[in-house]
């Protein structure tokens, strides 16, 4: 059975106000140990996608703060404690002090980060 943890992830990605720690695991799914050290809406950084939202899907839990999701249907915030399901077509607003862990198919995953990835070049 794959297993991953935060110390023994594969990748890290330290970003302002953000910190990542990911593995693709070999069930086609990648986890993700994420921590916040700053309040950020990423809105901006999805476009290009369809409806300008992520298109990924998103299992996860929050060990300490808070996310909350925009999606077209309003908004959805999840707090420590909480374990979460969200759909495609979202946006995430970020909080500083918030540490979590998420669950995604790394196809759908893959794509979103490219476009996000472009989007932060040039607006950076």
């Amino acid at each position: 059975m794959p297993k991953t943890s935060k110390a023994t992830a594969e990748d890290t990605i330290r970003l302002e106000g953000y910190e990542g720690h990911a593995t693709e695991l070999d069930t086609g799914y990648t986890v993700v140990f994420e921590s916040y050290t700053a309040d950020a809406d990423l809105t901006e950084y999805f476009k290009g996608l369809p409806d300008d939202r992520c298109q990924c899907p998103h299992w996860g839990y929050v060990f300490s703060g808070k996310v909350t999701y925009k999606t077209a249907d309003g908004d959805e915030t999840f707090e420590a404690g909480d374990a979460y399901h969200v759909g495609p077509g979202h946006t995430p607003v970020l909080y500083a002090g918030t540490e979590l862990v998420e669950f995604s198919p790394t196809d759908e995953l893959t794509r979103t980060i490219e476009v996000v990835s472009r989007n932060m070049e040039s607006m950076g």
